[in-house]
């Protein structure tokens, strides 16, 4: 296996491994009732997608 001519220095390393961090998710504004929830996905609050009624949900 290869081996590295030179050793990496700390800040080479820590620039690397600092544009690896957590994003918080992208919420979408329900247009209904206000809540907060994934894009593209069925809220789960009032079972709607895109404005139609998708599932059947207990309130």
């Amino acid at each position: 296996m290869a081996q590295p001519k030179r050793k990496q220095s700390k800040q080479r390393s820590r620039k690397r491994r600092g544009s690896v961090k957590f994003e918080l998710p992208q919420l979408a504004k329900d247009p209904q009732d206000g809540t907060l929830h994934r894009p593209h996905r069925v809220n789960g609050s009032n079972g709607t997608y895109r404005g139609r009624q998708v599932l059947d949900v207990e309130v």
